[in-house]
């Protein structure tokens, strides 16, 4: 198979004269978090309309990808450079497709866009073993997660790889990998899944391969921008992190979280370039890599490229979409409310405050129950995958936000462990993890730099019209979702606490649905006030210093 396929042009980042003399470079093209976004994207990561489509106003979907990434492919290769094509995981889960084809879709697109290797995302345990066997038995390219034991696996342990390596342009170009290990709180593998952690089964890969004589090393991963430049400073002998899980967008436009790459000071003494490309299909990211003679990385460049409507996704995949969209197209485009602004549920506010998805999905989930004794809603913050537009509500875009088929449920809880959940809640926030409480019927206030344990004050029920300090004894009626209940983001004070269980309500993205639509079309939503986040104090400007002759004296 060839290792050399696509690319896109901000390969423009042509080679300098000295780059020409450089023994050996690598484009490296890359994907991560596509999240079933197999059609193109509007600008808020959901399933675009034919209207903003007439518009020109699209991003991303795989056609894009396999177009832009051909184009840059053919202008390397031409050039006489080296390419490979690589994804950072979770490709699974967001859209219909995913609903519907549970993976075959991902696979078949895949094959046909060319990538050269994937490391294993969480969501693609969405569906446990069976469902990563679908992707990892059905490609042609090595699907990698170096820190997972799978030698107790039957189903995955001869299917799913720890590293690879291709072979480029006449050098070996070594791949490891590793997965998040909270994996089993966000998603379903099985028991026989055993994870490592990542830094020590990095390391020792990373030496195995070396031993092989492979002297430049990759590590393809799914643990978010945080872990990775961890892995940059900690694992001798990679030369550059590609990576996925956090979303993050890297470069030079409005809103990037960091440079693209990110320079990490490595554990060999060497600067290692740390790159990530957002996700949901906008960009594809462009990492060009130039080392000497000696297999030693001497330079690091690139900039993601966004997949807007200036590039024209390719014809033979618009198809094929349009072929697998047929079926699922009449429930997509049933429109089922309106709203007349936008409800954002964007992932950084989401994660990290109140935001206007979580109290609207949290409000749907307590009027849903309310008459059965239920006070209180909790639902994650990494649950709403989407945000809508103003105007009408398809049941496509209801599906976008809650997609993971997650059913409403229903227990009770002492006052304690309710303060326990948000507590958990707010323990990864600094990582944008996906576990922040978003609520109904409750309020609270939280301080992020508090230790662990002190987090949360301020906790406060809506009883009989008004607010009351939560009673750390008493018994409060809670919804959340059934991945909630059993223990899923680290909520496992639900699942050993929790009694009167009841899991299979109905589908989260049904409820949401009909309370949108029972609000009618003047419905605004908004945030309330139910969520309070302590911000960090801004650092002060120092003083600047008194000319010596008017200087204070010095304190007594």
């Amino acid at each position: 198979m060839t290792r050399t396929r696509l690319m896109a042009s901000a390969a423009a980042l042509a080679l300098s004269a000295g780059a020409a003399q450089a023994e050996y470079v690598l484009h490296v093209l890359h994907t991560n978090d596509v999240h079933s976004r197999i059609e193109e994207i509007n600008k808020y990561d959901s399933t675009c309309d034919a209207e903003t489509a007439e518009a020109k106003e699209c991003f991303g979907g795989v056609g894009r990808i396999a177009a832009k990434a051909r184009e840059l492919s053919e202008q390397i290769t031409a050039e006489g450079g080296n390419v490979i094509l690589l994804d950072a995981g979770d490709q699974y889960q967001g859209s219909l497709f995913y609903t519907t084809y549970k993976g075959t879709e991902v696979v078949e697109f895949m094959k046909a866009i060319g990538y050269d290797a994937m490391a294993v995302g969480n969501h693609e345990f969405d569906d446990g073993d069976d469902g990563l066997a679908v992707l990892a038995e059905g490609v042609e390219f090595p699907v990698i997660s170096g820190n997972l034991d799978l030698s107790q696996n039957n189903r995955l342990k001869d299917i799913v790889d720890g590293t690879a390596v291709l072979e480029v342009g006449g050098q070996k170009i070594g791949l490891i990998s590793a997965l998040a290990t909270d994996t089993p709180e966000t998603a379903s593998p099985s028991d026989s899944v055993i994870f490592q952690d990542e830094i020590e089964a990095l390391t020792a890969d990373a030496e195995a391969l070396k031993a092989e004589g492979v002297d430049k090393i990759l590590a393809l991963t799914h643990v978010g921008y945080l872990k990775d430049q961890e892995i940059a400073e900690k694992v001798p002998g990679v030369d550059a992190v590609v990576g996925g899980h956090s979303h993050t967008l890297l470069g030079d436009m409005e809103d990037a979280q960091g440079k693209y790459p990110t320079m990490v000071a490595g554990a060999d003494g060497a600067e290692v370039p740390v790159v990530q490309a957002y996700a949901y299909s906008k960009y594809l990211g462009h990492l060009v890599l130039t080392f000497d003679d000696a297999g030693t990385l001497v330079k690091a460049e690139g900039q993601p490229v966004l997949l807007d409507a200036s590039v024209t996704p390719d014809e033979a995949i618009t198809a094929r979409i349009k072929e697998l969209a047929a079926p699922i197209e009449e429930l997509k485009s049933k429109i089922v409310a309106e709203t007349t602004t936008a409800i954002d549920g964007d992932r950084n506010n989401c994660r990290a405050r109140e935001c206007i998805m979580g109290s609207l999905v949290a409000d749907a989930m307590l009027e849903r129950v309310k008459d059965q004794g239920i006070q209180i809603a909790i639902q994650n913050g990494g649950g709403l995958r989407a945000s809508i537009d103003a105007g009408p509500i398809s049941m496509g875009e209801i599906i976008s936000v809650l997609p993971f088929q997650n059913t409403l449920a229903t227990f009770k809880l002492k006052g304690a462990d309710v303060v326990a959940a948000l507590e958990n809640g707010a323990s990864q926030m600094e990582e944008g993890a996906g576990r922040f409480s978003q609520v109904a019927g409750l309020k609270y206030t939280v301080d992020p730099a508090a230790e662990a344990g002190k987090r949360i004050s301020e906790v406060q029920v809506m009883q009989n019209g008004g607010w009351a300090p939560i009673d750390p004894a008493a018994e409060y009626g809670v919804a959340s979702n059934n991945y909630m209940r059993n223990g899923g983001d680290g909520y496992s004070v639900f699942e050993a606490n929790a009694t009167q269980v009841y899991d299979f309500g109905p589908d989260l993205a049904d409820v949401l649905a009909e309370h949108i639509a029972r609000q009618g079309p003047g419905f605004s939503p908004a945030t309330d006030g139910r969520i309070t986040v302590i911000e960090a104090p801004a650092e002060e400007e120092p003083a600047e210093a008194a000319p010596a002759e008017e200087a204070a004296p010095a304190a007594q």
